[in-house]
């Protein structure tokens, strides 16, 4: 099968089952590998430990696909709705997590249909279609497929969608016409995203300490939060959007149609009080097939009682006070923390 033809039909396969950009690139050694070793050894990555357990593994895509030559990046358009402010008692959630599904398995649903595709096409093509989970550097293989460039707050950016999009691959075992990297860096001298991130976790342009990330916070740190960091989450309660949104690149950029990413009644904004009345099994009920999930019971509860400090407002006192005796320390220890910051402001 010629590998020009090939690719053609398959770049047109992905757009019609929904993905919103597709680059083809070759499966070698990312040339960004030594960033991720030095950040791995400066303990950026934080509590987030299957980052350097599988450090080898980022070595080469083989890792992922024995015999694999090739990578079809994929984005997926996730930006719907402008965010709706929050008001006191509410919580903001970063505009992925808005949905009705969790991505990921929407996306896998897709990656599944195009492998699927490519096997009526030739049976005897091995494939595996990854979304986040598996030891590979997307973003660097996203610019070498050409769909776009790293910008300064680490995200892949692209004119069109700007940063608002979810990345995939395919990983296929065979030689597949290749796009060219993408050329440019269109961030100029811009430092937007350095200059509003309240935590300072952009250290520099392209370094990210994710230890001081509202979204690393927020949903991969299980423990409590360092009191240091607490007002520079605002009303974060997943996530964080802030550097996406100061980007001049995010400010007119095409909308998603896809329905099951629009946000939720409840979702966008958060109702803070209300996730103090969830149990274990009212938290798995509600959130169990969306991102939230993730963060666990305990991680909300405690990212909602912070942002209660931070707007230090004297009606979330009774459910702080409730969520003093809550059987999870870590959410016990953020509610105290709450109260002394709105008793403090109140005397």
């Amino acid at each position: 099968m010629d590998p020009v033809d090939f690719t053609a039909e398959l770049k047109q396969e992905a757009l019609r089952i929904g993905f919103s950009l597709v680059g083809v690139c070759p499966a070698i050694e990312p040339a960004s590998l030594h960033h991720l070793e030095h950040w791995l050894d400066a303990g950026y990555a934080g509590k987030m430990r299957y980052l350097p357990e599988r450090r080898g593994a980022y070595r080469h895509p083989r890792n992922v696909l024995e015999g694999v030559r090739s990578l079809v990046m994929l984005a997926t358009n996730y930006r719907t709705a402008e965010p709706r402010p929050a008001a006191a008692g509410q919580g903001r959630v970063a505009r992925y997590a808005w949905g009705s599904v969790d991505y990921h398995d929407l996306i896998r649903e897709r990656l599944k249909q195009l492998c699927d595709w490519m096997s009526t096409r030739d049976s005897t093509i091995r494939a595996r279609g990854v979304v986040d989970t598996a030891p590979l550097l997307e973003r660097a293989f996203g610019q070498l497929a050409g769909l776009g460039w790293i910008g300064k707050n680490t995200m892949l950016i692209n004119r069109e969608l700007g940063s608002w999009f979810f990345l995939a691959a395919l990983l296929v075992d065979r030689e597949l016409a290749y796009d060219a990297p993408y050329p440019a860096n269109h961030c100029g001298t811009c430092t937007a995203c350095l200059d509003a991130c309240p935590t300072q976790a952009l250290i520099q342009p392209h370094l990210l300490d994710a230890t001081r990330c509202i979204s690393y916070l927020t949903i991969e740190h299980h423990s409590a939060i360092p009191a240091h960091h607490h007002t520079g989450m605002g009303a974060w309660i997943f996530g964080c959007d802030i550097c996406q949104e100061v980007c001049p690149w995010n400010r007119s950029t095409q909308v998603s149609t896809e329905s099951s990413f629009a946000p939720r009644s409840d979702m966008d904004p958060v109702d803070l009080i209300d996730c103090f009345g969830l149990d274990a099994d009212a938290f798995r009920q509600r959130y169990r097939h969306t991102p939230l999930w993730r963060s666990q019971r305990r991680c909300l509860l405690r990212n909602a009682a912070i942002i209660l400090g931070n707007q230090r407002d004297s009606k979330a006192i009774p459910i702080l006070m409730r969520g003093k005796a809550d059987a999870d320390e870590i959410v016990r220890g953020a509610c105290m923390w709450a109260l002394n910051q709105i008793l403090g402001s109140v005397e």
